[in-house]
């Protein structure tokens, strides 16, 4: 850390951001205030505070921040554009749900030394390797238990910061570790010192167990116990398995041991390589693109996001462009905008009806433009919610044409009629409009399209608005307004919309023998379920041909999730979820769409693509190539497990529950039993069991909790991924805040077995 830091000094501006510097902190047009920002010499912290307050300060860690935006790049900044020019003015972004920091320096010079001195720490931590995270981790430690920054530390210091830790441990025990640490025998810890007692206090005796059990010496493992190891305990491919363990020891195996001379693994190189990404749960290769990108688009799950606009709840909330490049940047290629006419001839964008905001449904196709594209580059669709009168239907067409210009898709790949989707990868950079049209894509391929004036179109059954009435209200003659409205559309418009034409659903016989492939319908989640609970089958077989969309129930006023997973085991490619809203719905979508290179695309199994395939999510074992698994996770023990609650003396009382989510009958939860007091290194070998029946639509949500026996347990820490891309054997579990961002180095340590179970008679 001291090298890092000497190598951090010597840049310019991080010279600059040390000494501090006065800013402006902008929270809109009227909040706007000085505060004085500095990094502190951990080069890991930005404190700041008011120029009044007395010692008030606030501080946040560099690893918080995702990027830094420069010049007018937010909504804040761009409302005061006209007061500081964009030279001044950059936008640092969180991690997670945070809301972002605009800030305006006095002078260009000062903004550019702020925004490359951040961007150098933001680049320095990414290419940090596990073990320079895991010093910077004890190095922020130490800096928060030396109360009186003399850099060392007293035991009475050590005691509180176990506490802090989450460790309750024995003062004689805590003490005993201390005086062995203490080599000076100063009676306090300095900086190597306290490296050394922390790494006695962190011994992994479980991975020591592991180690020991295939070293031949209990000191190392040979080239050849290493390949034992990965052979019958990861179960690696058995042709690869001395290549890879001499590439895990060059890897993994600290240099200054004479071990790596030997090609053999100490169990230092062993702990590094278990607690790497090719020692994590997750199949690394799955982690990247992997997945065949060129079946039709309605062959694929899509990330997709409803009420994008929102930040917080539907009633109230704000609205904000950020909502859109928030759901991009995490993945989402479907987002939602619900279009009103708005005054001087702009179309807004807010929910109807409600004390929502509103921003310019041209902020966010420029956001589009900016955005669609930085971290996948897969369509994009964009579903519109019209509400315009023609006028500004056509404002709405002209902006999408002139902001998007080739980017956004006007007719037919090859200006052909087609029978089926384009795939992804044919469509790669392309935005695709979802929205009602005039006719059909073969009248407007062929220029049979009628004059304007008697263009009207039937509002579909997309207008949110009719369902809350439908789901509340079951009121016949409001449903039959609702259903019988009639909204002019404009040849403009509706000339934009291609492979996404919004209809009105009647019955999936109807979809069968009327339908084309490129009409698509949109289901409040009761209607889905009524469909799934009466025609699960028929379900399955209408989204191997056609796109569904499911959106939350308009009674979701909070901005609250349904299930996906229900609606995923239907094949249904477009399940809309609030993604502003934390929860057990996000950390699944998280989930599924965490493979395949995050691209917001994941190919559905092949018994939902095929048409001549019948899959009925109530009964998977009827299908062709069933064969059900046995999933067997031995949960070992818990690392640097995070604190719950704020008040010192508390230690949390941590226990595991694994969730597995697919079709009903595979729904199922197991649980390990609680430690008490233990959150920093609790150890429960408990061993969970669960039977698989369609192993292709499961997801595997791994929770920490904190047992609470008088009221409910609190969240610690979760983690999600699909069944299909576990990896077996001695696993890590880097655990995700409930904003599914990181919180390093808290993690879980298991085993995990996968066998075939012989079919069973149903």
């Amino acid at each position: 850390i001291a090298q890092l830091k000497r190598t951090q000094l010597g840049d310019d501006n991080l010279q600059s951001m040390i000494v501090g510097t006065v800013m402006r902190k902008i929270k809109s047009r009227t909040w706007k205030k000085q505060r004085y920002f500095k990094l502190q010499e951990d080069c890991m912290t930005i404190w700041y505070k008011s120029k009044k307050a007395g010692n008030a300060h606030s501080t946040f860690s560099v690893s918080e921040v995702e990027t830094v935006r420069e010049g007018h790049q937010s909504e804040v900044l761009l409302s005061i554009a006209d007061e500081f020019p964009p030279d001044r003015c950059f936008t640092l972004v969180f991690r997670g749900r945070r809301g972002n920091l605009d800030l305006v320096a006095d002078s260009a010079d000062e903004a550019q030394s702020w925004i490359k001195g951040m961007r150098k720490l933001i680049e320095n931590l990414e290419n940090m390797d596990e073990s320079e995270k895991l010093d910077q981790w004890i190095c922020e430690w130490f800096k928060k238990a030396d109360k009186n920054n003399d850099g060392r530390m007293n035991f009475r210091e050590i005691r509180v910061l176990l506490k802090m830790m989450n460790v309750d441990m024995n003062e004689h025990h805590a003490h005993r570790l201390f005086m062995t640490a203490d080599k000076s025998q100063s009676g306090t810890l300095e900086d190597d010192e306290f490296v050394l007692f922390y790494k006695m206090l962190t011994q992994r005796e479980d991975v020591l167990r592991v180690f020991q059990d295939y070293s031949g010496d209990g000191q190392k493992l040979s080239l050849r116990d290493l390949e034992e190891f990965l052979r019958d305990e990861q179960l690696e491919d058995v042709d690869g398995v001395q290549q890879l363990a001499m590439e895990l020891i060059e890897r993994y195996e600290p240099s200054d041991t004479g071990t790596k001379m030997l090609k053999a693994m100490s169990i230092d190189g062993f702990l590094m390589y278990l607690a790497s990404a090719e020692g994590s749960i997750f199949h690394p290769r799955q982690q990247s693109l992997y997945q065949d990108m060129t079946k039709p688009l309605n062959h694929y799950f899509i990330s997709s996001s409803h009420n994008t606009y929102l930040m917080e709840d539907q009633l109230r909330g704000h609205s904000s462009v950020e909502g859109y490049i928030r759901a991009l940047k995490r993945g989402c290629r479907c987002v939602e905008v619900d279009c009103w006419d708005g005054p001087n001839g702009e179309p807004i964008v807010y929910h109807g009806h409600t004390f929502t905001s509103k921003i310019l449904f041209k902020d966010v196709v420029n956001a589009l433009r900016n955005y669609a594209f930085k971290v996948s580059e897969y369509p994009v669709i964009l579903s519109t919610e019209n509400h315009c009168g023609v006028e500004q239907q056509r404002v709405m067409a002209q902006h999408l044409n002139t902001i998007l210009g080739d980017k956004l898709l006007k007719s037919t790949l090859d200006g052909k009629i087609p029978v089926s989707f384009p795939s992804p990868e044919e469509l790669k950079g392309k935005i695709l409009l979802k929205g009602k049209k005039i006719g059909g894509l073969e009248e407007s391929l062929n220029g049979l399209v009628e004059p304007e004036d008697s263009l009207t179109g039937e509002v579909s059954d997309e207008d949110e608005a009719a369902d809350i009435d439908e789901d509340s209200l079951h009121s016949n003659s409001l449903r039959r307004m609702a259903k019988k409205s009639k909204q002019r559309l404009s040849k403009e418009l509706s000339d934009c919309v291609v492979y996404c034409k919004s209809v009105h659903f009647s019955s999936f016989k109807h979809s069968r023998i009327h339908s084309k492939f490129y009409e698509i319908s949109s289901f409040t989640e009761s209607k889905a379920r009524k469909h799934l609970r009466e025609a699960g089958a028929e379900f399955v077989h209408h989204n191997a041909r056609q796109l569904t969309r499911v959106y939350p129930s308009g009674l979701r006023t909070d901005s609250s999730n349904f299930n996906p997973q229900e609606m995923w085991n239907t094949g249904t490619q477009i399940v809309a979820l609030n993604f502003q809203t934390a929860g057990v719905e996000m950390d699944l979508n998280d989930g599924l769409f965490s493979q395949n290179g995050r691209c917001g695309y994941v190919l559905k199994p092949d018994f939902m693509r095929m048409s001549e395939r019948r899959f009925d999510p109530e009964v998977p074992h009827n299908r062709e190539g069933y064969r059900p698994l046995s999933l067997c996770i031995q949960v070992i023990s818990g690392q640097q497990l995070p604190k719950v609650n704020i008040k010192e003396s508390s230690v949390v009382d941590p226990f595991v529950r694994v969730e597995i989510h697919g079709v009903p009958l595979d729904q199922a939860k197991q649980e390990t039993r609680y430690i008490d007091n233990n959150g920093f290194n609790p150890v429960w070998y408990d061993t969970l069991r669960f039977t698989i029946h369609a192993p292709e639509l499961a997801l595997v949500r791994f929770v920490v909790e904190d047992y609470d026996k008088a009221s409910r347990n609190d969240f610690v820490g979760q983690y999600t991924l699909p069944f299909s891309c576990i990896q077996q054997g001695y696993r890590h579990i880097h655990l995700l805040s409930k904003d599914g961002t990181s919180i390093p180095p808290a993690s879980l340590f298991v085993h995990v077995r996968i066998t075939n179970l012989v079919r069973a008679e149903h």
